[in-house]
């Protein structure tokens, strides 16, 4: 064909692999706010950081802050009535009927610390530290049902297929160790509703996934070195590799090869790495005891152990995930039971920190997926009986450490626990204070995906919660 007749058309049959390949280029070396960013080496903020690094236990299925944190005596009062429809006004609910009867505090109430924060005869361990966490009674959300909230809490979005909140952090700030991955994921039980979905990397590059640690056997699924294979074999197995996949880099670009390439050398120095992180023997005895640990037994005090540990060697975001607190019947008991499981380690988290000189600079939140309701719940069909139910619009959460302000309670909720009435704090709200805490602004931690630019915070107005911050 004579070249002077080759139109575009022609031009993009006869050539549409390169051109291809010339957009794909354009696009990766263009992607905004993603091209150039290492996962390896730490990343400027965007403004001077009060914590480094973010513990945040979750705790799953949403405990009852009207049993723990929200005292409302005139529930007493009311105790076997409906309430009033001026304070419930159209508001439905899955398992209860909104005319339910109001279901009375279970537990007693003190002040204490210098701050005088009112906390539950459940949380003795807690209420040894008051002074230095800040509470928030007045949190929101929009998410009813467990799945949805969980994932909510964890990556702004109610649907799975966002970045967590730990891969937003990870990919803003980058990692300040070699040897561990930057961001960890440990479970204290079953499983969450959320699953998965609450610690992927979405469309993110999945080095920026966490890495979940088992409790039992190896902590990483597939680090040991096989039987038989020797250290030179496996560094020039590596090696080989490695170079097969440089060089695929080099040809396309794709994200996932450098995802790759980087699971390889961070699985071989966790060969040694992991077993020296979890070998809590080197502990000593005052430790353990504080946490109420037992190094060879799976549980919550030994996961806070271990958060403290990742903390020091570098590891910038750590989830414990602590399942059961779905109290739709015997709330009572479901509270009694996991303060007993989880009060004496939280506390001696904040303890073990501080005493460390690790306090200032590690971030530590409390809190699950939403509150509990003011009415009971109870159902012959169902078996349940003195329970309640999903409540998202009010319940507790704490923060501690790094840029928080210690001795703090934070907004107030009615009468009835029921509706906040003083400084809402909804879910983006806390997400960005956490940014904020890492020297992160919120509004300018994006990631273009689709051609649009997105952010752990999510399109609608929020805002960082002044009122906690040292």
């Amino acid at each position: 064909m004579n070249s002077s007749n080759i139109t575009r058309r022609h031009f993009f049959q006869d050539c549409g692999v390169g051109a291809g390949k010339i957009a794909l280029a354009s696009l990766l070396a263009g992607q905004a706010h993603g091209a150039g960013k290492s996962p390896n080496v730490a990343a400027p903020t965007h403004f001077r950081p009060k914590a480094k690094a973010v513990i945040h236990m979750f705790m799953a299925g949403a405990p009852s802050q009207l049993e723990l944190f929200d005292h409302k005596p005139m529930l007493t009062k009311y105790e076997g009535k409906p309430l009033p429809p001026s304070v419930i006004g159209g508001q439905r609910y899955a398992f209860i009927r909104p005319d339910a009867a109001v279901l009375g505090p279970q537990y007693k109430f003190a002040r204490h610390g210098q701050c005088g924060a009112e906390i539950s005869e459940m949380l003795p361990h807690l209420a040894t530290v008051v002074d230095d966490i800040a509470i928030v009674k007045s949190c929101r959300t929009t998410q009813f049902n467990h799945a949805p909230a969980q994932i909510f809490m964890n990556t702004g979005f109610s649907q799975p297929g966002r970045p967590s909140m730990g891969s937003w952090i990870t990919y803003g700030l980058g990692a300040e160790t070699q040897d561990l991955p930057s961001f960890v994921v440990m479970s204290t039980g079953s499983g969450i509703s959320g699953g998965a979905a609450c610690w992927s990397s979405g469309f993110l590059p999945s080095i920026y996934s966490g890495t979940r640690f088992r409790n039992t056997g190896d902590p990483i699924l597939n680090v040991s070195t096989p039987q038989g294979i020797e250290a030179g074999t496996q560094r020039d197995t590596i090696d080989l590799i490695n170079a097969m996949n440089q060089r695929r880099l080099q040809l396309d670009g794709d994200g996932e090869t450098a995802t790759r390439i980087a699971n390889y050398e961070m699985a071989y120095r966790l060969q040694s790495s992991a077993p020296e992180l979890m070998d809590l023997t080197k502990e000593d005895k005052a430790t353990l005891e504080m946490y109420g640990c037992d190094p060879k037994v799976p549980s919550f005090a030994r996961a806070c152990l271990l958060a403290r540990r990742m903390v020091e060697r570098g590891v910038r975001f750590i989830n414990v995930y602590n399942e059961g607190w779905d109290a739709h019947s015997n709330v009572a008991g479901n509270v009694k039971n996991n303060c007993a499981n989880t009060d004496r380690a939280s506390a001696a988290l904040i303890k073990d920190l501080k005493q460390r000189g690790l306090l200032d600079s590690t971030l530590v939140v409390w809190g699950g997926e939403f509150g509990r309701t003011p009415m009971v719940e109870a159902s012959v069909s169902l078996g349940r009986s003195m329970g309640r139910d999903h409540h998202p619009q009010a319940f507790t959460m704490w923060m501690a450490g790094g840029g928080i302000k210690g001795g703090v309670t934070m907004g107030a909720t009615d009468d009835m626990g029921f509706n906040i009435v003083e400084d809402e704090v909804h879910v983006a709200d806390l997400q960005a204070t956490i940014l904020h805490c890492l020297g992160i602004d919120h509004e300018r931690l994006t990631f273009r995906n689709a051609g649009l630019d997105f952010k752990l915070t999510g399109v609608e107005p929020c805002k960082v919660v002044k009122k906690i911050l040292a």
